[in-house]
């Protein structure tokens, strides 16, 4: 069966001296998650596999990069979701997790919870043998430095073989956040999703897309547009005549389409699908 991958990098404002290691970065993520789809990984492995490679990435705002809160503290929401059988994972205000994504995954896995937080979050982790790291390693030059610019989430979607499909998104959060704060990233149907048609992941100003649930938005319409970057103009342009927000949002159906929609100026997203291979910055 014919596999198929997007990923994106986060949509917002990215500095002009930056937008080409944005570009490779989603690249590389993306080739690779296609050549682990088409060597018989699952979705899900998969779309986890991407997500750690742009949470290790310094450019992307998740994970070693993270935006800094009001405290100047890396504090990180992540999700990760199975289409065919509707499991789901997620952590929120998580520190000293250097790949939140694979936090998620084990919440997943663990099953009796979909969203744990803060605290219990790092009681969970504690019990799963995560390693922790020191939170201050998270931070990143031009973070500490600008402390002003949100470049968004990371994210991946795909479909593998078997044709399941997945959905991950992970994030940083906003730039100088409250203490607390939980945005769309973490929140299945807002910024994550994934069923037996469609894995939708977003990114962008998270009250906005919660008060959308724009992922979820976009796959109950999935049937009513024969191309993906059709639909993903139609959630965004719903998202801003709600909300007057801002955003973007990759997709992967299960006739393996590929596609994204954005209002902001910048997205970096790559994928291969049927209709080839896409790019966007």
């Amino acid at each position: 069966m014919q596999t198929a991958l997007i990923c994106h990098g986060g949509a917002g404002d990215i500095a002009e001296d930056r937008l080409g290691a944005c570009l490779d970065g989603v690249r590389e993520a993306g080739r690779e998650g296609h050549r682990l789809l088409e060597a018989g990984s699952s979705a899900l492995d998969v779309v986890e596999a991407v997500v750690r490679m742009l949470e290790d990435n310094p450019q992307f705002n998740a994970g070693h990069g993270s935006a800094l809160n009001e405290q100047g503290q890396v504090v990180t929401d992540a999700s990760i979701m199975s289409g065919h059988d509707r499991r789901a994972g997620a952590v929120g205000a998580v520190s000293g997790i250097a790949n939140p994504v694979s936090l998620a995954r084990a919440v997943l896995e663990d099953g009796h919870h979909v969203l744990l937080v803060a605290e219990g979050a790092k009681a969970f982790a504690r019990e799963q043998g995560f390693d922790f790291c020191d939170p201050a390693s998270l931070v990143v030059a031009h973070e500490r430095q600008r402390w002003e610019e949100a470049h968004g989430t990371v994210g991946c979607v795909a479909l593998d073989q078997h044709g399941h499909l997945a959905a991950a998104t992970s994030t940083g959060g906003v730039l100088g956040k409250r203490i607390g704060r939980i945005g769309d990233s973490p929140l299945i149907g807002s910024g994550n999703w994934a069923d037996s048609e469609i894995a939708v992941s977003c990114t962008g100003q998270g009250e906005a897309i919660m008060r959308t649930a724009l992922a979820h938005y976009a796959a109950c319409r999935h049937d009513a547009f024969d191309r993906l970057d059709d639909l993903g103009r139609a959630a965004i342009f719903h998202l801003s005549d709600a909300t007057g927000g801002q955003g973007g949002l990759i997709m992967v159906d299960h006739d393996g389409q590929v596609g994204f929609g954005q209002n902001t100026r910048h997205m970096p997203v790559f994928g291969i699908g049927v209709n080839g291979e896409v790019e966007g910055i």
